[in-house]
């Protein structure tokens, strides 16, 4: 079956930087886009990042020029860097797979705060 496992996050201060990896099973990881949403308390889930097969990205406006998705299919694992961290970046971050989010992880709680 399919299983996505988050790892990396933490609690950091604004401004510092953290790495999110999802280490994907169960599929052919090379042909799947991988995507990177978040959830903060009381707000909806939103897109924060998608990479595709071919290595297009797409951010949400609110992560540009900070957070940087990226994937190694070597390891079957896909990566969320994100710098200058703020306090709004405050939220519980999961993986998907496919450009339809066919699977979810379980998500890896990202708390920045001072």
């Amino acid at each position: 079956q399919v299983q996505l496992v988050e790892s990396g996050g933490g609690l950091v201060q604004p401004g510092e930087s953290l790495r999110l990896s999802c280490a994907a099973s169960g599929i052919i990881f090379s042909r799947y886009a991988m995507g990177w949403y978040r959830q903060a308390p009381g707000k909806q889930r939103e897109l924060v990042a998608r990479i595709y097969v071919g290595g297009r990205t797409n951010y949400a406006d609110s992560v540009k020029g900070r957070f940087t998705i990226s994937r190694d299919n070597s390891k079957n694992t896909a990566y969320l860097q994100m710098n200058s961290l703020k306090p709004e970046d405050t939220a519980v971050y999961y993986c998907t797979v496919g450009a339809s989010d066919d699977y979810w992880g379980q998500g890896t709680q990202v708390t920045v705060s001072s």
